[in-house]
């Protein structure tokens, strides 16, 4: 292709490159000049143009691009007229576009002028979605590149294709430990329906039964009978080992350990198995722990290959791990929530501010506001804040209420935000809920700290912002001391509505007996997250310690 400035007289048959308006009339760019064209242009006072020639084997970007996307186009794909060098290729059913990233990649190495852009690799689309697009980026491509371009698509097999989701009878089986909650049970089931029902197939059965390889063996048999084509396998404990209590329950049914592991996270621990052959073949799915959260993780693309009827062997999930440091997709049709870890499209550090509980009245230190009281030179409640913004944790919001000008002397110099709960005799939850109203927008959790726990320390604090992901089902991280429960907790943004509905004298302890699935118990091993300073003799005895 010829590419140049040239005279209105050589310019009948060319290319404009670009657009004109004249009083004549518009010329967009691209249009093939035909004398009338020439004429008019030098009517309004035009001499020269810019304009392209093809050369002979040249092929025009319209049809270079419709060519090579038809060679492209597999099963269950549609593609639609050629315009200004760009042909667009789109879904016809719901399901997996499958493509192939290695001849992706030599078609765009043939040559510059012609490019061809596809979504990933088994991502989930819908009908009339577009699943990609052939480019072609000047106003011919030379006929040898589009034919070596229409071979590398169209062999061994059309590029892209549309794997449908198809309807499948999936049998869910679930272990259960001495103090397994029926609700975690039940929140289980009911993520993998969910699951299950987004690519088109139906859960036909659940059984509960004890974390035990033969029990586990039995009810693999039985759901295999009742016509199950996946079996998928939720423990009370995680798989931590192919000799485990799941893995050896899968064999004791007859059945294939295929892969343990995948690097994918979340998801890490997934197991893939199978029973049978043939026709008879069913895959067994041992789940990892994250799958009891409808947050993405890795059992989700195994499930969707799988419903797609797409075979899935060790080497497919060994490769997975480019792109599997997963983000949160909104678009994905799951029932989702805790998704502030997720920030277009990029996982990121959750942002956790604190809040510190100061306004009570200390009625039982009698006339003493022990908030103010002084611990080795230093107020209670000025060594409280001190530590909190000593670690990972911020902005640090202190709720006041009594004695509220002290206690914001104390903290003179603190950079910290203060928000006065003027209902502070209303007791505990009225502050929370004072707490709760001034966290930022962005908040993906908050970490709510008590003003008389002088012995927490920002170690403790990091230790909990540590453990803390929504995503992975950690949306409630308490402290422990040898299986004591202690302060501060960091609850997840889901929980603020909750909590700022709390009323009288109490706290939101309640919340981690409702959500015990979502409870995190990080083990601090320090006893200073057990104890407040709640009387004068246990303040005697901290500041005999001089601590």
């Amino acid at each position: 292709m010829k590419f140049m400035r040239m005279p209105l007289a050589e310019a009948e048959g060319a290319l404009l490159a670009h657009s004109l308006r004249t009083s004549q009339g518009a010329f967009k760019k691209g249009r093939l000049l035909s004398q009338e064209d020439t004429v008019a242009l030098r009517v309004a006072g035009i001499e020269k143009v810019v304009a392209a020639r093809l050369d002979a084997g040249d092929i025009s970007e319209d049809a270079a691009a419709t060519q090579v996307a038809g060679a492209a186009r597999g099963e269950g794909v549609s593609f639609n007229t050629a315009f200004t060098g760009r042909c667009n290729l789109y879904a016809e059913a719901r399901g997996l576009v499958v493509v192939d990233r290695g001849r992706i990649d030599q078609i765009n190495l043939l040559d510059e002028s012609l490019t061809i852009a596809t979504l990933a690799h088994c991502d989930v689309v819908m009908p009339k979605q577009m699943v990609a697009t052939v480019k072609v980026i000047p106003f011919s491509v030379p006929g040898r590149v589009v034919e070596a371009a229409t071979e590398v698509a169209l062999h061994p097999a059309p590029l892209i294709n549309i794997a449908p989701f198809t309807a499948k009878q999936v049998g869910l089986i679930l272990t259960r430990l001495p103090g397994t909650k029926q609700s975690v049970l039940q929140n289980t089931i009911k993520t993998v329906r969910a699951r299950v029902e987004t690519v088109g197939s139906t859960l036909i059965a659940s059984e509960v039964v004890d974390h035990d390889e033969t029990a586990i063996g039995a009810a693999i048999e039985r759901l295999h009978a009742r016509g199950s084509k996946i079996i998928l396998i939720s423990g009370a404990s995680a798989i931590v080992d192919r000799r485990d209590v799941v893995p050896l329950g899968l064999e004791s049914a007859g059945g294939t350990i295929d892969h343990f592991g995948m690097p994918v996270d979340p998801g890490n621990l997934l197991l893939l198995g199978h029973l049978g052959g043939g026709a008879r073949w069913t895959p067994v799915l041992g789940l990892p722990g994250c799958a009891r959260s409808p947050k993405l993780n890795g059992f989700d693309w195994v499930l969707e290959r799988l419903a797609a009827n797409l075979e899935v062997t060790s080497k497919d999930i060994m490769l997975m791990g480019a792109g599997g440091l997963l983000k949160e997709i909104s678009s994905r049709p799951q029932p989702r929530h805790d998704s502030g870890l997720v920030e277009k499209g990029v996982r990121r550090e959750p942002a956790i501010p604190a809040i510190l509980l100061a306004a009570g009245q200390s009625r039982r230190m009698g006339s003493v506001n022990k908030l103010l009281a002084e611990i080795g030179g230093i107020s209670m409640i000025r060594r409280v804040a001190e530590t909190i913004q000593a670690s990972k944790v911020g902005p640090l919001i202190v709720v006041t209420g009594h004695e509220a000008d002290q206690v914001r002397a104390e903290l003179d110099g603190c950079d910290v935000i203060f928000v006065h709960n003027s209902n502070y005799a209303d007791g505990l939850s009225s502050s929370l809920r004072a707490g709760i109203g001034a966290l930022p927008e962005e908040a993906d959790g908050a970490l709510v700290c008590l003003g008389d726990m002088p012995h927490v320390a920002a170690a403790h604090v990091n230790k909990l912002v540590a453990a803390f992901d929504p995503v992975e089902g950690r949306a409630i991280c308490v402290p422990t001391s040898n299986g004591k429960r202690g302060n501060p907790v960091i609850w997840g943004a889901r929980f603020f509505s909750e909590i700022a509905s709390v009323s009288g004298d109490v706290g939101a302890r309640h919340l981690i007996g409702e959500y015990g699935e979502l409870v995190c118990e990080v083990e601090i091993g320090d006893g200073g997250i057990l104890i407040d300073i709640d009387t004068p003799q246990a303040l005697s005895s901290v500041r005999r310690t001089g601590s």
